[in-house]
């Protein structure tokens, strides 16, 4: 079992920036790809970025290539997602995930354990 706990979310204005983290603990981080997921309202939940369980690879949905960073600390149990140039589309609750796997994948099916989501509101 992995228990994730994601924090960092607010409002934000557009342009502006902020760093989601998820802290996890139970088994062994390391052991496990994340990834960033969210839904806004009315939307479906939506792939943002992942990354290996050794940080050597990343993946990222292209709405928000060159505007996020995801990163981990493996050492810390943490994962985070540095959030820039933030437009009012980036509305949504953010969770983060974790699959037992050696890629950085892009679907939720590969994803066993969820956050409980933290919320990001982007206004103009």
């Amino acid at each position: 079992q992995v228990q994730l706990v994601e924090s960092g979310g607010g409002l934000v204005q557009a342009g502006g920036s902020l760093r989601l983290s998820c802290a996890a603990s139970g088994r062994a981080f390391d052991m496990y790809a994340m990834g960033w997921f969210r839904q806004g309202i009315g939307k479906e939940r939506e792939f943002v970025a992942a990354i290996s369980r050794g940080g050597g690879s990343t993946n990222y949905a292209d709405s928000v290539k060159g505007r996020f960073t995801i990163a981990r600390d493996n050492a810390k149990n943490t994962g985070y997602l540095q959030m820039n140039s933030l437009q009012l589309e980036d509305t949504a609750v953010y969770y983060c995930a974790a699959g037992r796997t050696t890629i950085a994948p892009s679907g939720a099916s590969w994803y066993d354990y969820w956050g409980q989501g933290t919320q990001v509101t982007v206004s103009s």
